[in-house]
């Protein structure tokens, strides 16, 4: 049997995934990064998109927004720590909660246009997060993946 990664998902509300993958490629501030077993440690920050765990040739794609990643290499297994700020496997993602995010998102860009609002980072992060799940849930509609 091949090594394998210890992928671990969590967001402030729940623990997203916990299972051993062959590799994870994930968005990092600084680009996308595939991470295979022993690879070298490792903190970084995230950037929106889709955290993609490959198993056995099968995708497991998920949309975050937002967070840290940390990969440490110990003897026995490597372990990758995602930490996001948001995380939604794309089967969870469904027409209707795109319906409603295309629309949450035209509501906060008008929002936004108000420079009076004072909670602006807050109405800038619901948005990311509204727009992160549209774009994933489109590029994943016609792809093959593990539910």
């Amino acid at each position: 049997m091949s090594k394998q990664l210890k992928l671990k998902i969590v967001t402030p509300e729940r623990l997203i995934l916990e299972e051993m993958v062959d590799q994870v490629t994930l968005p990092t501030t600084e680009g996308e990064i595939t991470v295979l077993p022993e690879h070298i440690p490792l903190i970084a920050g995230l950037a929106s998109g889709d955290v993609v765990a490959v198993t056995g040739g099968e995708y497991t794609p998920m949309a975050v927004v937002g967070g840290f990643v940390e990969v440490k290499d110990n003897a026995k297994t490597t372990e990758v720590a995602v930490l996001a700020d948001f995380a939604e496997h794309v089967s969870e993602i469904s027409d209707e909660k795109i319906a409603e995010a295309k629309a949450r998102a035209e509501e906060l860009k008008k929002k936004l246009e108000n420079k009076e609002i004072v909670d602006f980072e807050h109405f800038e992060a619901e948005l990311e997060r509204s727009l992160t799940r549209v774009k994933i849930a489109d590029k994943w509609r016609s792809k093959k993946y593990r539910k």
